[in-house]
């Protein structure tokens, strides 16, 4: 593989309310840091040398007002680029206008198109709102590293255990993954609604509390991709606006297409497991907890702050 490793954050949704404030842009760390700054640290310390923000153009002043410049500082002092992509709802290939009631860009799969033209090497794909822990980065960073250069059609997820992924403050969303014998993914399902409970994790179905097993592999939408993933996701595109073009509120979604794509063209993706904990902030009550768990880190000595 080109060694050129870059991070792509999907950031397009900031400006989102968020208990008050923006969600993105909440502090956690001790220091006031929020959790993109620490995705970028754990990255370039993993060995990603290039960072790209998907955003839209009418957050662009917010961006580079509140988290832009800081990121750049960090960046620049390790010569590491940072790049802008833009998702817009309008921007659709050839044959399709963006129709009225369309409010919202398309979803993640179509922020991922965002960057198309602008990767030369393998690439992690992030949530800009979520933590995913510096283990999980060194492994898709040696995913990528171990790929054959010109590598095609044989990508990563990163797969987090079920149980580190949990809400204490309500029902959440996971992508649950089975694997075969060699650790690829075989399928993966978007479930609604998977409960903490005294035993471990349970989801609500029209029979019944159905117990999961808590050290099940889920997606949290952290990928390791090669560039000719992004031909991939532009036919697949096509063909969900063919389906659902004037549908306003479909949403083309990275894990969904990935479960598509499965054992088509040679296709296939290797579940990298992490024992790292996630963190997000999917309920406002989140919050103290999270930043509890950064004041923990700091104290551990896993990170400084300010972060350096």
């Amino acid at each position: 593989m080109n060694r050129e490793k870059t991070l792509v954050v999907m950031a397009a949704g900031m400006g989102t309310r968020f208990a008050g404030g923006v969600k993105q842009l909440q502090p956690v760390g001790p220091s006031g840091e929020v959790l993109m700054e620490y995705s970028i640290y754990d990255a370039l310390e993993a060995g990603f040398n290039r960072v790209i923000f998907i955003i839209r153009h009418d957050i662009e002043e917010l961006f580079e007002q509140t988290i832009g410049a800081r990121v750049r500082s960090v960046c620049q002092s390790r010569n590491v680029e940072v790049v802008l992509a833009y998702q817009e709802r309008s921007n659709l290939p050839q044959g399709f206008a963006c129709p009225e009631s369309r409010q919202k860009p398309w979803g993640t799969g179509h922020a991922l198109l965002s960057c198309a033209g602008m990767l030369k090497g393998g690439f992690a794909v992030i949530n800009a709102d979520d933590y995913y822990g510096k283990d999980a980065y060194r492994k898709a960073s040696e995913f990528l590293d171990a790929l054959e250069e010109g590598a095609e059609n044989t990508y990563g997820l990163i797969g987090f255990r079920l149980g580190n992924t949990l809400s204490e403050n309500g029902g959440v969303t996971r992508g649950l993954c089975e694997t075969d014998a060699s650790g690829f993914l075989t399928r993966i399902e978007e479930t609604k609604n998977i409960l903490k409970t005294a035993d471990g994790a349970a989801v609500d179905t029209a029979e019944g509390r159905r117990a999961l097993d808590c050290e099940m592999p889920v997606s949290m939408n952290m990928w390791a991709f090669t560039p000719d993933a992004l031909g991939h996701f532009q036919q697949r595109f096509e063909e969900f606006l063919s389906e659902n073009l004037n549908h306003p509120t479909a949403e083309f979604l990275i894990p969904s297409e990935i479960g598509r794509m499965l054992g088509k063209n040679g296709i296939r993706v290797k579940v990298l497991p992490t024992d790292s904990r996630w963190f997000g902030m999917t309920f406002a009550e989140d919050l103290p907890l999270v930043r509890d768990a950064f004041a923990q880190m700091q104290e551990q000595g896993i990170y400084t702050s300010p972060l350096r």
